[in-house]
């Protein structure tokens, strides 16, 4: 099965996996399940990093591709699809990376490994 990862689980995952969820360790632990990273989170982390909110040793440049390697997480970059999807995602949440993961995990009918709550009343799967 497929598992798409919020921003804060794949940033844990990769530095500070005493933070996820016991849920979250089984899926993430098992090697039968795919594990993918958007696009849209190295945007996101490059974009909080440049303003000082999420100071990373390593340039996100340098981090990222390196975890999603050392990971070895499947890559999705953004699709017309995903951003034609957000149509069908609720006005709920204003955040725009969470939203545009919602519409990739609505379009691809794939669960999100989460802990942010606004995230749940989505028609998607969470898991946290």
């Amino acid at each position: 099965m497929t598992f798409l990862l919020d921003t804060c689980v794949f940033l844990w995952l990769a530095d500070q996996q005493h933070r996820l969820s016991a849920a979250a360790r089984d899926i993430l632990e098992n090697p039968a399940h795919t594990l993918r990273l958007h696009q849209v989170t190295p945007w996101e982390i490059q974009i909080k990093n440049s303003l000082g909110k999420l100071p990373l040793p390593h340039p996100p440049r340098i981090a990222v591709p390196a975890a999603i390697e050392r990971l070895g997480l499947e890559y999705r970059t953004l699709d017309d699809d995903t951003i034609y999807t957000l149509e069908k995602v609720p006005q709920l949440h204003r955040d725009p990376f969470d939203r545009l993961l919602i519409a990739h995990a609505i379009h691809e009918g794939i669960p999100i490994l989460t802990p942010d709550p606004l995230i749940s009343p989505y028609p998607i799967r969470v898991i946290w």
